[in-house]
C-alpha cells in the first residue's frame, strides 16, 4: 500500500470549490462576490421590463451591433485573498463580431465584454457598491445602473484598480448618453 501527499487547501480554494458545487434552487442564482456567496430569488416583472427596455434599446439604436446576454456568469479578478469573483450581471454586452457567448463555458472571462446592466433589486448595495468594485477590477468599460429605489440611472466607465474614475448619474425620465461602441442616448422615459 502507498501513501499519497495530500496538499492542503487554501480557504479561497476550499470557497471556490463549495460555490462551485452549490445546487441552486430554480430561478436562484448564487454568485461569489469578494469572498462572500451570496444567493438572490427570482427578479420581480419590473425589474425585468426595465432590462428589456434597455435591451430593446441597445439592439435598435447602437452604432455597433451587439450581442445580450441574461444571466451571464463572469469571472473577475479578486481583491485580496479571495477566490476570483463569479458575478452574474442582470445582463452583458459584447460586440457581436466577437460572438463572446459563443461556446463560452457557465462562467467566461470578461474580455471583450462591452457592458454589463444592473438592475437593483432585494440587495441594492451589492449592486450600487461591490459589484461595481468587480465590475471596474475586471476593466468592464462600462457599467449601467439603474437603481430603481433612488429613481436614478448611472453610467461608470474609466475603470481602474477598484473602481470606475467616471460616472454619470441621471433621474430616471432622462436621456443617458452611452458612448462608443454604443453612440447613442438612452431614453429612459418609458421608466417611470
Amino acid at each position: 500500500m502507498t501513501a499519497m501527499a495530500h496538499e492542503s487547501l487554501t480557504q479561497a480554494e476550499v470557497l471556490l470549490e463549495g460555490f462551485l458545487a452549490l445546487d441552486t434552487p430554480e430561478g436562484f442564482r448564487a454568485e461569489l462576490i469578494e469572498g462572500e456567496i451570496v444567493v438572490t430569488p427570482p427578479p420581480d416583472g419590473d425589474h425585468e421590463d426595465y432590462i428589456g427596455l434597455i435591451v430593446n434599446q441597445v439592439i435598435r439604436r447602437s452604432r455597433t451591433d451587439m450581442q445580450f446576454s441574461g444571466n451571464k456568469g463572469l469571472k473577475l479578478r479578486s481583491g485580496g485573498g479571495c477566490p476570483k469573483d463569479h458575478v452574474i450581471p442582470d445582463g452583458t454586452f459584447a460586440p457581436m463580431e466577437l460572438r463572446l457567448y459563443r461556446g463560452a463555458d457557465s462562467w467566461m472571462p470578461c474580455d471583450g465584454v462591452a457592458m454589463v446592466l444592473e438592475v437593483t433589486s432585494t440587495k441594492p448595495k451589492a449592486d450600487r457598491e461591490t459589484k461595481r468594485r468587480c465590475y471596474a477590477r475586471g476593466g468592464i468599460p462600462l457599467y449601467l445602473l439603474v437603481d430603481r429605489e433612488a429613481a436614478q440611472i448611472t453610467l461608470f466607465s474609466e475603470p481602474e484598480k477598484d473602481d470606475y474614475r467616471q460616472h454619470c448619474t441621471l433621474p430616471l425620465g432622462k436621456g443617458l448618453a452611452l458612448p462608443e461602441p454604443f453612440a447613442f442616448e438612452l431614453d429612459t422615459t418609458e421608466f417611470l
